[in-house]
C-alpha cells in the first residue's frame, strides 16, 4: 500500500490553491480593464507571489506613470495659472477649483435641505386642510427654487440618454437595412455624408422652431428646453451607430449568409439569429462613439436651449462674471470629463457582457 508524503501533499494543496487564486485574478482582470482599473491586477498578482519584479514594472506602467503625469499637470497648471490675467482676475489654479467644488457641494446640500423643508411645510398645510374637512382645496404646489449642481448634472445625464436612445432606435434599424441591401446603402449614404458633419449649433435653431411649432403644450410631460437639447443630441449622435452598424452587418461571413438561405430563414429570424450576433461588436463600438458625441453636443445645446443642465450652469457662470465664476466653470469642465469617461466605461461594460470582443 503506497503512502503519500505529508509534505508533498501539503505542497500540492498550496499549488492548487495558488492556481485557483490566479484563475480568479485572471477572471477579474477583464472587469478591471473595463472599469479603467487595470493597475489592480499586477498588485494582486504581486501579492500572490507571481513574478514580483515583472508585476512591479506593470504597476509602474499602469499606475505610477499616470499618477506622475497627473501630478506634473497639476504642478504646471498651478504655476502657470496665476500668470494669466482675465477680466475676472487670474485663472484659478487647482486649489481654487477644489475650493469651489466644495462650495458647490455645500450649496447643493443647503438647497436640498431647503427643498425638503418646503415639502414638509406643504405636507403640513395639506394635512391641516384634510383635518378641517377641506380636502378638495388641496392643490399641488411645485418647488420653484433654483436647481443644485447635482440636480443639473442629473438633468444633463437624463437628457443625453434620452437623445441617445432615440438616436439608437433610429440608427440601428437603418444600419441593418444599409448593411443588408446595396440599394438601401446607396440611398442612405448621400444623406449620411451630408448631415454627419453638421454642427449642433446649426441644428439647434431648426430644432427650436420645430419643437415650438409642434409641442405647443406648456404643461406636457417634457419641458421644451429638454426636448430641444435631446433632439439636437439625437441628430448629431446617430451617425456613428448607423455607420458602424452598416459596416458590421455588411462584414458578416458570406458562408453564414449562404447557410441562412439554405435554411430558408425569414427576415426576422435572419436578423435576430445571424445578423445581430455577428455585428454586435461593431454596433457597440458605434454606440460608444455616439454616446461620446452626444455628451459633447449636449453641453453646447444646453447653453443655447437653456435646459437646466451643466451647459446652462457654464453659461450662467460665464454671464455672472463673479470672482469665483472661472473656478466654477473649471469644476464643470472636470465634471463633464469625468462623466464622459464613466459613460464610456458603462457602454464598454455592456459591450463586454453581450459580445465576445476583446477590443479595449
Amino acid at each position: 500500500m503506497t503512502t503519500i508524503d505529508p509534505e508533498f501533499a501539503e505542497a500540492r494543496a498550496r499549488e492548487e490553491r495558488r492556481a485557483r487564486l490566479f484563475t480568479r485574478i485572471n477572471k477579474a482582470d477583464g472587469w478591471f480593464k473595463v472599469l479603467g482599473l487595470a493597475w489592480i491586477t499586477p498588485i494582486l498578482r504581486a501579492a500572490a507571489g507571481d513574478n514580483p519584479q515583472a508585476q512591479v514594472r506593470e504597476i509602474w506602467r499602469l499606475l505610477m506613470v499616470p499618477l506622475i503625469a497627473i501630478l506634473a499637470f497639476l504642478l504646471l497648471w498651478g504655476n502657470l495659472a496665476p500668470r494669466v490675467q482675465t477680466s475676472l482676475g487670474a485663472v484659478p489654479g487647482p486649489a481654487q477649483v477644489w475650493e469651489q467644488a466644495i462650495v458647490l457641494h455645500q450649496d447643493a446640500q443647503a438647497k436640498a435641505a431647503k427643498r425638503d423643508k418646503f415639502y414638509e411645510q406643504v405636507e403640513k398645510r395639506n394635512q391641516k386642510l384634510i383635518d378641517a374637512g377641506r380636502a378638495d382645496d388641496i392643490k399641488p404646489i411645485a418647488y420653484t427654487g433654483s436647481p443644485s449642481y447635482y440636480e443639473q448634472i442629473w438633468t444633463s445625464i437624463k437628457t443625453v440618454f434620452f437623445g441617445f436612445l432615440i438616436a439608437s432606435a433610429i440608427a440601428i434599424p437603418l444600419g441593418i437595412m444599409a448593411g443588408l441591401s446595396v440599394t438601401a446603402n446607396s440611398a442612405l449614404n448621400p444623406l449620411i455624408q451630408i448631415f454627419k458633419p453638421v454642427s449642433p449649433l446649426a441644428w439647434l435653431p431648426i430644432v427650436t422652431m420645430v419643437v415650438s411649432a409642434v409641442y405647443t403644450s406648456e404643461d406636457g410631460l417634457f419641458a421644451k428646453s429638454f426636448l430641444v437639447s435631446a433632439i439636437t443630441v439625437t441628430l448629431c449622435s446617430l451617425w456613428p451607430t448607423l455607420i458602424n452598424t452598416a459596416l458590421g452587418v455588411a462584414s458578416i461571413d458570406k458562408d453564414l449568409v449562404n447557410v441562412s438561405k439554405v435554411l430558408k430563414m425569414n427576415t426576422w429570424t435572419k436578423i435576430t439569429k445571424l445578423v445581430l450576433p455577428s455585428a454586435l461588436p461593431l454596433i457597440f463600438t458605434g454606440l460608444r462613439l455616439s454616446l461620446g458625441v452626444g455628451w459633447m453636443v449636449l453641453i453646447a445645446a444646453e447653453m443655447l436651449a437653456q435646459n437646466p443642465g451643466l451647459g446652462k450652469f457654464v453659461w450662467d457662470e460665464f454671464q455672472n462674471g463673479s470672482s469665483s465664476s472661472l473656478a466654477k466653470i473649471m469644476v464643470a469642465v472636470f465634471t463633464i470629463g469625468i462623466i464622459g469617461f464613466l459613460l464610456d466605461r458603462v457602454m464598454f461594460a455592456l459591450q463586454s457582457l453581450f459580445t465576445f470582443s476583446n477590443n479595449r
